[in-house]
């Protein structure tokens, strides 16, 4: 029986899918695991198949790679180094499981599987994965570990389970999505399950960019007296070391004490989520194998925070901007455009519009004859400029990267097929005065890891002046829409709170208003069907886990 364990957190970025990929970042983190005196190495949930794996995991053969990745480690472990605690899809019994396996010495000397299958949200586990028996301890190194794995410690049944059968510490690996303020809420989770139990916590998260979901590390240990003893980086792989020791802890109980270790600092709501679309965009370009991205310029804020973002992410030497301007484009705009380039350092391109609008009204002309211009005309305009931007992505290869913000996106102000146009979308999530906040954030601060310039790099006129899609002359966002302010709280209220209209009325909200805006977010629907895929930063991303019909009668 040891007094004392050393247990390396491997919070890693894997790749869904790439088990091979994987299992290299799992050996290179045992290895510096094992040089750091580690006597067990933790990994994040499922990071052989990657999180989440989604249909892959009903793939026999994809599941049967994930085994003999498995078993490759079992092997590895034969050189007396640290133990392995690895989280991957496991058939057993004809049932697929969500697994922890725990190999040491050459051998299985165990497995737990997940418990309780979330299937809200971005989560979809219950549909491919049998839920497990509830688990007691493993014993390792003459130590019970408790291992529940993710959801199975946001309620209290399987952390009493283990401690009743002589669990003495827990470890949790996750693969729990970003959002904003998230941190402080696993943290608070986490100590009432050490209040409940009397056991230290240890939490694993996952690290890195899958689609529109982001994971943001920061994993963290609680001590049995429900302190934080340490905590790692978010937004960045790290593997690091916590020791527990036998001892006494708070109340005279014989128990396991964590030692006190390096706690990395909080980030600021606003730093957390600029690190947010910086990881999605640099995974999902990267992840998908495109060598750049192609962004439409055009001098107002929502283009210039998403170019501000590809350079940090990405460096600027792989972000091309183009400014498409019309007859309607204003002289500041392209002044604006050209000096956040140059600001930026991006590679700055202009390509007039005109021609192909004269082109399609020549084209159109029999069929709509003398009838007065609308908003027909100004869709025809940015379908211009995203057939513009699809064409250099096509023959130069970067991806086309939108730029519409979550306000605009809620209500539909946004053209399909035009400014929707692209592979993805860092201000998906991101509602239009967040983007303000990220803007002025940003020319103040060097995001930790960006591969940009420190200088201000968004000139405050674009901040400053009223936001205009320039579709046609001195149009202003607000002679479509609310005042963002109104607009974003109203938002805000029907989509992260589900409020009914009249419950936001109640709140001091104009009623009209609130009708009005009800009836575009509804009417939108269909449009964001189609939109490309983009970070998650809020509690609802608006085209994931707010499912409503496109054919909908409901007004309310």
């Amino acid at each position: 029986m040891t007094d004392s364990l050393k247990i390396a957190l491997a919070q890693l970025n894997p790749k869904v899918g790439d088990v091979d990929g994987n299992l290299a970042k799992v050996r290179a983190a045992r290895t510096e695991a094992a040089k750091q005196g580690a006597d067990l190495v933790l990994t994040a949930e499922l990071v052989l198949a990657g999180y989440f794996p989604e249909d892959l995991v009903l793939k026999p053969s994809f599941v049967q790679r994930c085994h003999e990745a498995v078993e490759a480690l079992r092997a590895d472990t034969r050189d007396g180094g640290p133990a392995l605690f690895v989280a991957t899809p496991w058939r057993e019994d004809d049932k697929l499981y969500n697994a922890i396996i725990c190999l040491d010495k050459g051998e299985i000397i165990g497995k737990r599987y997940k418990v309780d299958l979330p299937n809200y949200g971005v989560f979809d586990d219950k549909r491919v994965f049998a839920p497990g028996p509830m688990p007691g301890p493993l014993v390792f190194k003459g130590v019970r570990l408790g291992v529940p794995i993710c959801e199975d410690v946001w309620t209290p049944d399987v952390v009493e389970c283990i401690a009743e059968t002589g669990g003495e510490i827990l470890l949790v690996p996750n693969a729990s999505p970003y959002e904003v303020g998230k941190t402080d809420v696993r943290v608070q989770l986490g100590v009432k399950r050490v209040i409940e139990s009397g056991l230290p916590f240890v939490y694993l998260n996952q690290v890195g960019g899958q689609d529109e979901v982001i994971y943001d590390g920061g994993s963290f240990a609680l001590g049995a007296d429900r302190q934080l003893k340490a905590k790692l980086a978010s937004f960045r792989e790290e593997v690091a070391t916590v020791e527990f020791r036998r001892g006494h802890v708070s109340g005279g109980k014989g128990g396991w004490e964590c030692l006190p270790g390096r706690i990395a600092p909080e980030l600021s709501d606003i730093e957390s989520i600029y690190q947010a679309m910086m990881l999605g965009l640099r995974d999902y370009v990267n992840k998908t194998g495109f060598p750049s991205v192609v962004i439409g310029l055009s001098g107002g804020v929502d283009s210039a925070l998403t170019a501000a973002v590809a350079a940090d992410a990405l460096g600027p030497g792989r972000v091309h901007t183009i400014m498409m301007p019309s007859p309607y484009t204003s002289a500041h705009s392209l002044e604006d455009a050209k000096a956040c380039a140059e600001a930026i350092g991006l590679k700055y391109d202009i390509v007039s519009i005109e021609p192909a609008m004269e082109a399609f009204r020549k084209m159109l002309l029999p069929l709509f004859g003398n009838a007065r211009e609308d908003v027909t005309e100004e869709n025809i305009q940015s379908r211009a400029r995203g057939v513009t931007l699809m064409a250099v992505s096509n023959k130069l290869g970067g991806m086309v990267v939108t730029t519409g913000n979550k306000s605009e996106m809620a209500v539909g102000y946004a053209t399909l097929y035009g400014d929707m146009c692209g592979g993805y979308n860092v201000l998906k999530d991101v509602y239009k005065t967040t983007a303000f906040e990220l803007c002025r954030w940003r020319n103040a601060h060097l995001p930790d890891g960006a591969l940009g310039r420190k200088d201000r790099v968004i000139p405050d006129r674009i901040i400053t002046k009223p936001p205009s899609a320039e579709l046609k002359p001195d149009q202003k966002d607000e002679d479509s829409l609310p005042p963002y302010p109104v607009l974003d709280a109203i938002l805000k209220g029907l989509i992260e709170r589900d409020l009914s209209a009249e419950e936001l009325a109640r709140e001091g909200h104009d009623v009209a208003t609130v009708q009005r805006v009800w009836r575009l977010l509804e009417a939108a629907e269909y449009k964001r069907r189609q939109a490309p895929p983009g970070v998650k930063i809020t509690s609802r991303l608006i085209s994931r886990e707010r499912r409503y019909p496109i054919v909908n009668g409901f007004r309310g």
